[in-house]
Formats: C-alpha cells, sequence, structure tokens
C-alpha cells in the first residue's frame, strides 16, 4: 500500500482535470489484457498495430512501461490531444532518451535505438502515430469518455459543496481510502509513503483506467492519479436491459433510460442507443430529473443526463 500525505493546502489545491493522452496511455495498457470490459474493442484495434510501430515499441515493449513524458499534467481541465502532443513534443531530449530506453534495458529495437540518435525526429514520429492512433481506436469512444469524466468531476464538485471538501476524495476508487489525512493506494506489490510537499495533485478520471490506479509523481507539472470514473465499463458495453421490476415500475422506455444513465448520456446519445425519437428522449429525460432521479450537467452547449443516488438504488432495486 501507498500512503499518500495531504496537508490542508494540499486538499485545497486539488484539481480535475480530463487528459486525452491519459486515454491513450491507459488504452494501451488495456490492448495487453484479455478480459472485460475492452474485449471487442481490443479485437478492433490490435490488427491495426502495425500501423504505429514507434508508438508500439514505445507503448507496446517487454516490460509493460510507459514514459512519464507521454502522460503531461494538464493545466487546464480540458486540453485537447494537440496541446498535450505540443508539450509531449516539447520534452527535452536527454528526458525523452532516458524515459524511452527505460523500457527496453538491454536489446532494443531499431525504433527505440532511433530515438537515441535522433530524439527530436523520434518524438516527432511518435506524435504523428499517436495522432492516428488516436483517431482509430480513442475517438469513436471520444464523446462518451469525455461525457463521463465530466459528469465525474460534476457530481465530486457537487458533493464537495454540499458536504465538504474530503468529499473531492473520499470513495473515489475502490482501490483508494480516504482517512481525512492520508489517501491510500491499495498497491499489492507496493509500499511507502509520499508527500505531496506542495507540488499539488491533479486527479484524471480515465475511462480506460479499469480496475487501476496510475500514478504520476515529482512530474514538472506536479503529481496525478488516474481513475476510471464510475460506471466505466459502460462505455463499451451494448445498452444496458433495464429489470422487471424497473420496467413494471416506471414502464419499459422510461425505466431502459433510467437504466443507461449509469454513464452520462446527452438527449441525442439517448436516442441513438435506445432507437427513440429526440422528443421522446427528451419528455423521458425531463420526467426521471423532475422526480430526482436523473440530473443534468451542463458540457458547453449540451445537457448530460446521469443517475443520482437515488436513480442509483431504483436503478438497483
Amino acid at each position: 500500500m501507498i500512503e499518500l500525505e495531504f496537508g490542508a493546502a494540499d486538499l485545497a489545491g486539488l484539481r480535475f482535470a480530463h487528459s486525452p493522452m491519459a486515454e491513450v496511455v491507459a488504452s494501451a495498457f488495456a490492448l495487453r489484457g484479455d478480459g472485460w470490459p475492452y474485449g471487442s474493442w481490443r479485437a478492433g484495434v490490435t490488427p491495426m498495430l502495425h500501423r504505429w510501430p514507434v508508438l508500439r515499441a514505445v507503448l507496446l515493449g517487454p516490460h509493460g512501461y510507459a514514459p512519464d513524458f507521454l502522460t503531461p499534467v494538464p493545466r487546464s481541465p480540458r486540453p485537447t490531444l494537440d496541446e498535450e502532443l505540443a508539450v509531449v513534443a516539447a520534452t527535452p531530449p536527454e528526458t525523452v532518451v532516458a524515459q524511452v530506453t527505460a523500457g527496453w534495458p538491454g536489446s532494443a529495437p531499431p525504433v527505440i535505438v532511433d530515438f537515441e540518435r535522433d530524439p527530436r525526429t523520434s518524438v516527432g514520429l511518435l506524435c504523428s502515430e499517436i495522432r492516428a492512433y488516436f483517431a482509430a481506436a480513442v475517438a469513436p469512444l471520444w464523446p462518451r469518455l469525455r461525457s463521463s469524466a465530466e459528469a465525474e468531476i460534476a457530481a465530486r464538485a457537487r458533493a464537495a459543496t454540499e458536504r465538504g471538501a474530503r468529499m473531492l476524495v473520499d470513495n473515489l476508487h475502490p482501490r483508494l481510502g480516504w482517512d481525512g489525512s492520508v489517501l491510500h493506494i491499495r498497491y499489492p506489490h507496493k509500499h511507502g509513503r509520499w508527500g505531496l510537499a506542495g507540488r499539488g495533485l491533479t486527479l484524471l478520471p480515465t475511462g480506460f483506467a479499469g480496475d487501476e490506479i496510475y500514478a504520476l509523481r515529482e512530474s514538472p507539472r506536479g503529481d496525478a492519479l488516474w481513475y476510471a470514473p464510475r460506471g466505466h465499463g459502460n462505455l463499451w458495453s451494448p445498452a444496458p436491459e433495464p429489470s422487471a421490476t424497473l420496467s413494471g415500475l416506471l414502464g419499459p422506455t422510461r425505466a431502459a433510460v433510467l437504466t443507461l444513465l449509469a454513464v452520462p448520456h446527452s438527449t441525442g446519445q439517448v436516442a441513438e442507443r435506445l432507437g427513440l425519437a429526440a422528443g421522446t428522449a427528451s419528455h423521458h429525460l425531463t420526467t426521471l430529473r423532475d422526480a430526482r432521479l436523473a440530473a443534468a450537467v451542463r458540457d458547453g452547449r449540451r445537457l448530460l443526463y446521469q443517475r443520482t443516488a437515488l436513480g442509483d438504488e431504483l436503478a438497483r432495486g
């Protein structure tokens, strides 16, 4: 177990953000596994990996290692991929070489050796491949990933406003525990006690993180933790079926809408996933909101709907 110590200033300075590069790197980790919920996504992406030899060597090497410079801690809550890749491309060459080669102790393939010879050119190639990989593997899921992260951040902020700042980290993830001054990270094979020492901590809800917690420490932009937002498994699943009990209580269509809202959806997304007219989806969402079974959070020009705690309890029952 890792213990992460918080001072009062550390808790006050806690930030949330959603990072495209965190999703890219976490998705590379997901490609290594063979379990739920990434099976169908993995089956579609794996045959394309030959297109991106530099990315494959850097992120899918023999030891499951990812260079820290690929996941810069965001300065803003909603960085774009291009903004983050600009930071990646500006990484000092000596840092690039040290971190990339650390994933290949011993014999390395030519694309890794090229980083030692010409790190700037190699980083440029890597950034180009990341853009192509993102377009093929992550962009189709991006609206759901972003919506899920936005809803997580909004829910945390709302809970902190209503019940105090500790709600920013309380019950954040099954592998995280909070005792009021220390955040316990339940790693089975890692032990230690870390202090933030005023560096700041950014929490990054990351759909591809799954059951894992990923920590980035002592980076030039502060520390960060990646974790999966609530309901992340539904990002990859077909629309879930409501229970017979819930359908009998609310009617089959409204029950299906409430069941779907385990993950945040816009009106258009609800209509698309359930095959409803936009007006019908809007009517059911408004009814669920008026009944306090769902809440709406603004995301730019659209509203995202997600179940409330009362809605969760009813859907589970």
